[in-house]
């Protein structure tokens, strides 16, 4: 079954572009092409849409409010797509359910692989976009924080978890996933998911992409 995606962005060339990107690939079923988020959320919300593909910058509606809407009312997986100069959108898409960025200068094949990480359950978060989150909020370097505090890899207090549970952390900081984490700490997959859960519970916050830039910038909001 081919995954269901939609496309949206206001630059005709990148959405017609991006469409034949994705059908050069057996994987995807493009449902259609919107050019605006309100345009984005209607479409999700009368159409089963596995992975919205959404730009940062659209007018009438912008991704964030789009993913945030998306999140609230479908079952569709926004994963937004990012340029250089749009490092006051992140964080705040991150907080309405977004579930990865993925930079437009990306080959093809990484697109695909993002998109279909995001459908199976995964977050995808580029090494860039965690530099440009941390320098948006100013956050210390990681190394850095650690000398301050005395606790190693991190700028956050890890007394709160148990020394499994900071593990797990750092290596979803890294970009790994479940079944990667389960294979580098010789566990069981299910217990690295009642590991993150118990993670989300203590910290308050939501998916796997906020527990990394948590743990490299200590940030929460």
């Amino acid at each position: 079954m081919k995954i269901k995606v939609l496309i949206a962005d206001d630059n005709s060339f990148i959405r017609e572009g991006m469409r034949i990107i994705l059908h050069t690939f057996g994987e995807f079923e493009v449902l259609a092409a919107v050019e605006d988020g309100q345009q984005a959320v209607e479409y999700c919300k009368t159409h089963d849409v596995d992975v919205a593909l959404l730009d940062v910058r659209m007018p009438v509606m912008n991704g964030v409010e789009a993913t945030r809407q998306i999140t609230a009312h479908t079952s569709a997986k926004p994963l937004i797509l990012t340029t250089f100069d749009d490092d006051e959108y992140i964080l705040e898409a991150i907080r309405c359910g977004a579930k990865g960025y993925l930079l437009k200068n990306n080959e093809p094949e990484r697109i695909r692989d993002a998109i279909k990480s995001v459908y199976y359950g995964n977050n995808v978060l580029q090494d860039i976009i965690l530099d440009k989150l941390k320098g948006a909020i100013g956050a210390p370097a990681p190394a850095e924080a650690a000398a301050d505090r005395g606790t190693p890899g991190s700028p956050i207090d890890l007394g709160r978890f148990t020394e499994r549970e900071a593990e797990v952390m750092a290596l979803i900081a890294k970009g790994y996933s479940n079944r990667e984490i389960s294979k580098e700490l010789f566990i069981s997959e299910g217990t690295t998911a009642n590991y993150i859960t118990s993670i989300l519970n203590k910290t308050g916050l939501e998916h796997r992409t906020q527990i990394a830039i948590y743990y490299l910038t200590g940030r929460t909001r």
